[in-house]
């Protein structure tokens, strides 16, 4: 089947643009609402439906299930199961969606001069994209660390010029940094006092690792 009438049956009773253009085909498959926030709640690793709720707290429940579906059918997402003892369903991104990376971080870095936020909720996988789109290479710290947002933990690696996070614990890490995500960005972006943060380990590494995501 050709690539053309593969998108003509995906698109097949759903909404679209009519337009050939590689944005508009782009947009047919992503572009409703809410379907770019599921992919950035998988960036970092899979996750059960419960946990999806959780990282998207004003989504309903009926819409979250429509936009997997339309995702899952795009190429986009895909089921797992986990291995037991856990044995539970959860939701990860094919190949074809993790090559939404960039682009979701993009949108970020952009979204990111607009107008202020205001009391909007910053969730937990938002908080580390974001120190995705913050991050200032060139520094040559080499280190790892855990970050700790509430209840959710990510390995995070520096390498030089590389980043790396992943959701769940880290091991070996050079430092551990626990605190709320809110209470991070106003540390690392809106002046507030990295004693607000809770670390342990190597103090001056993670002051190092911070200093890698403030604005210039």
């Amino acid at each position: 089947m050709s690539d053309h009438r593969r998108y003509t049956r995906r698109m097949a009773g759903k909404r679209s643009y009519g337009d050939s253009c590689g944005v508009a085909r782009a947009l047919d498959l992503v572009g409703e609402r809410w379907a770019l926030l599921v992919v950035r709640e998988l960036l970092l690793g899979p996750k059960r439906f419960t946990d999806l709720r959780a990282g998207l707290p004003q989504i309903g429940p009926d819409v979250l299930s429509q936009r997997l579906r339309e995702l899952e059918a795009s190429g986009v997402v895909q089921r797992e199961k986990l291995p037991p003892p856990a044995a539970s369903q959860v939701y990860a991104l094919t190949e074809r969606g993790r090559a939404l990376e960039p682009v979701v971080l993009e949108l970020g870095r952009w979204g990111s001069q607009a107008p202020g936020a205001g009391d909007a909720p910053l969730g937990a996988d938002a908080a580390m994209l974001a120190l995705k789109t913050m991050f200032r290479p060139g520094q040559g710290l080499r280190a790892s660390y855990e970050v700790r947002l509430g209840e959710d933990r990510y390995a995070v690696r520096v390498d030089g010029d590389r980043l790396d996070i992943e959701r769940g614990g880290a091991d070996g890490q050079d430092a551990t940094i626990a605190t709320e995500p809110g209470t991070l960005a106003t540390v690392l972006w809106h002046g507030g006092a990295e004693s607000d943060l809770h670390v342990a380990g190597d103090r001056a590494s993670a002051k190092r690792f911070l200093d890698l995501f403030r604005r210039s």
